[in-house]
């Protein structure tokens, strides 16, 4: 499945929102920019929007800063990011097994400086073993080739490689139901490797894994449902940072929220999660008593 042209996700969005900003506070209306760069104003829309797609031209962004008024300073940054932005991402050779609506989340993934996970069901990509990928991705795509389910287990592999390779700048902190440790994911021996595995996972310094036990009972996190809240680290340049986005996986697409009023509420979730939550060294001794249940 083709993910529309490449382009590195955070300088794109970046960009985009800065020539929003710059555009909403000079006051030209939408089709007085498209026109100004003889684009159309869904075009303009993904721009700003920071959507794959567009081609972004260096005089594309050099004529919107000069119709908005912005500062020689502060057009020379946005002319810098165009060439970020059209960059392809490691991710790209894989493109034909990740979903479009994913793509983005990779993306955003792969800059982001914490991720924080709550899951009810299955295990969080960033933690899964190969085994365990390998027989959801079966489940979920029957149809899918051997080579395309390979290909997506290599892609999720890539992904956890900046657990162990950047681990100084990116923590991941999940919160996982003990539902999720009890669904038979490709049957026992499979459970109990990844439960090992998740032993591991949660010893090294950037990793936290705490269970939300059975017998928590009824809590706001069945109501919220599973989710992942991304936090990105602050740029030089205060408007260029990235705000916090939820993210949240559907059957049939998915949810990208960012406003203020929706992050503060999944962190209020989280905040009542983490009181029925067992703590590191309970979690793991629940995980490693789960897993002798599978190798028993």
């Amino acid at each position: 499945m083709s993910i529309g042209s490449t382009g590195s996700t955070l300088p794109r969005r970046m960009l985009g929102r800065a020539l929003k900003r710059l555009r909403e506070g000079s006051g030209v209306p939408p089709k007085v920019a498209a026109q100004a760069i003889r684009v159309s104003a869904q075009t303009l829309w993904r721009i700003e929007t920071g959507q794959q797609g567009p081609k972004l031209k260096e005089i594309y962004v050099q004529a919107l800063c000069q119709l908005y008024g912005a500062a020689s300073d502060e057009t020379k940054v946005l002319v810098g990011l165009v060439e970020l932005a059209e960059q392809k991402n490691w991710w790209h050779p894989y493109e034909d097994v990740i979903p479009e609506v994913f793509a983005l989340f990779i993306g955003l993934e792969e800059f982001a400086s914490e991720l924080t996970t709550f899951q009810l069901t299955l295990m969080p990509g960033l933690l899964q073993t190969a085994d365990y990928r390998r027989a959801g991705v079966w489940a979920l795509q029957p149809q899918a080739s051997p080579t395309e389910v390979e290909r997506n287990v290599e892609l999720t592999i890539r992904r956890q490689g900046r657990l162990r390779d950047d681990s100084q700048n990116f923590t991941v902190q999940a919160l996982l139901c003990e539902s999720a440790l009890r669904y038979p994911i490709g049957g026992p021996a499979v459970m109990g490797r990844q439960l090992r595995h998740l032993e591991e996972a949660s010893q090294m310094p950037n990793v936290s894994i705490r269970v939300v036990p059975l017998s928590a009972g009824m809590h706001i996190g069945l109501q919220i449902g599973s989710f992942v809240l991304l936090e990105f680290p602050e740029h030089p340049t205060a408007y260029l940072s990235e705000p916090p986005l939820v993210y949240v996986d559907g059957y049939t697409g998915a949810l990208y929220l960012e406003r203020e009023s929706e992050i503060h509420q999944y962190r209020s979730g989280l905040a009542g999660i983490r009181r029925v939550a067992l703590d590191e060294g309970k979690s793991r001794e629940l995980v490693a008593q789960i897993a002798r249940e599978y190798e028993g």
